[in-house]
């Protein structure tokens, strides 16, 4: 194979398939990020795919060759690995015309490889700082040791610890998600939701071989979509079938599909059933610090209600109130007609919040924050203690409760 055959190849690979520009294709910066990636921040797969586009384009097809025999050896059922052995052993023949061997007539399953393989190659070649964070209002409380964001337009599961005060970034994953993409609305649109979600523990009973590892089955329809009438169910967080390491970026039915070995290494994460999985699109990244104006400001609009309710100032406290409100078929006028009559007598009570979560709604045409906490109310009458959950709406300049309820 010459050397313009090597160049084809990767041009094809690494340009005409995937929207980058040239310069960002050589040899240096390849070498760079993969001795950078071999020293412990890349995947495995990832690495390992890159180093053999990387002898591809200095012409050294018999050791691109040997590191795809390496990586079908460390990962015997990485069908992308088959695919790039295959053109290789084709371009000993002088019959390469493109990657996956045909530029015309290509079947489903090559594109279906096409579009990993640039998913994998762009996200190895990203250049991501891991000291950022998504830029998504994200403050876990106490009990949730970790938070995952999945960035559905790059096909990636990141994971972060919660330190507290601050994010730190841990790992991320190549996943899969729905066939038609994202913003699902009905059951069977075979599209991923965009949302706010917490995963419940793995499920126990028996499972067909499709979901791998097993499964996690997240909260959708949320409050949320169920006030936008979403419908569907059984969206989880899932592995691979036992003869497939990986799924092509689109191919799922709505769920989110990592491969067996990566959901096992988040299975003590997620077996807590308290994690909490943001699914954006398109994320984008700030500094860690980011939102910490925005945290103050709920957490001022949620002491001011707090304030109110405890004072039983019913006026004052419904202000904190949007006209939009409505939970569970209660809108704005039911709600505070059942206040001014529980609230008329003025009974002295004391109400506590405590493991309080706050989560920016992600892709909503308004500023959305989902918060959780747990809530302990004493009254003369009453003494109660449950996990509630409300969507604060920034409205007119100020945070408004669009909807509350138990979590």
């Amino acid at each position: 194979m010459h050397l313009n055959k090597s160049l084809t190849y990767a041009l094809l690979t690494a340009i005409t398939l995937m929207p980058w520009n040239a310069t960002a294709i050589n040899s240096d910066s390849l070498g760079n990020l993969f001795q950078a990636k071999q020293n412990g921040l890349g995947n495995l797969a990832e690495t390992l795919l890159a180093k053999s586009l990387l002898e591809i384009t200095q012409g050294k097809n018999d050791q691109a060759l040997n590191t795809v025999d390496e990586l079908i050896k460390t990962i015997p059922n990485f069908k992308l690995a088959y695919l790039v052995r295959g053109d290789l052993l084709m371009a000993q023949a002088q019959q390469l015309q493109g990657f996956g061997g045909s530029d015309s007539n290509q079947t489903e399953a090559i594109k279906d490889l096409q579009d990993e393989a640039r998913v994998r190659i762009e996200h190895y070649l990203s250049k991501q700082n891991t000291d950022s964070v998504p830029n998504l209002l994200l403050a876990p409380n106490e009990q949730q040791g970790h938070v995952i964001v999945v960035d559905t337009d790059k096909s990636r599961l990141y994971l972060y610890k919660n330190n507290g005060n601050s994010l730190s970034y841990v790992k991320d994953y190549y996943v899969t998600i729905g066939k038609n993409g994202v913003d699902k609305k009905t059951e069977g649109d075979k599209r991923t939701p965009i949302g706010v979600y917490f995963a419940k523990a793995k499920l126990t009973q028996p499972l067909a071989d499709m979901y791998g590892d097993g499964a996690y089955p997240l909260n959708y329809p949320n409050e949320w979509d169920q006030r936008h009438n979403r419908s569907g169910s059984g969206i989880w967080l899932h592995g691979t079938p036992s003869d497939t390491y990986s799924r092509p970026p689109r191919s799922s039915d709505g769920c989110v599909v990592l491969n067996n070995q990566d959901l096992k290494s988040l299975a003590p994460i997620l077996q807590t059933g308290k994690t909490p999985i943001i699914i954006a699109n398109n994320l984008s990244w700030s500094a860690n610090d980011n939102g910490d104006t925005e945290k103050q400001s709920l957490q001022a609009a949620m002491d001011a209600w707090l304030s109110d309710w405890r004072s039983q100032d019913t006026d004052q406290y419904l202000s904190h109130y949007s006209s939009a409100f409505n939970n569970n078929g209660i809108n704005y006028q039911q709600w505070s007609s059942h206040k001014y009559r529980v609230q008329a007598n003025k009974p002295e009570i004391s109400i506590t919040l405590s493991n309080v979560s706050m989560f920016a709604y992600p892709d909503s045409k308004q500023k959305l924050v989902v918060v959780d906490f747990t809530q302990d109310f004493k009254s003369p009458h009453l003494s109660n203690k449950m996990q509630k959950r409300q969507y604060w709406l920034w409205e007119d300049g100020n945070w408004k409760i669009i909807s509350e309820g138990a979590a």
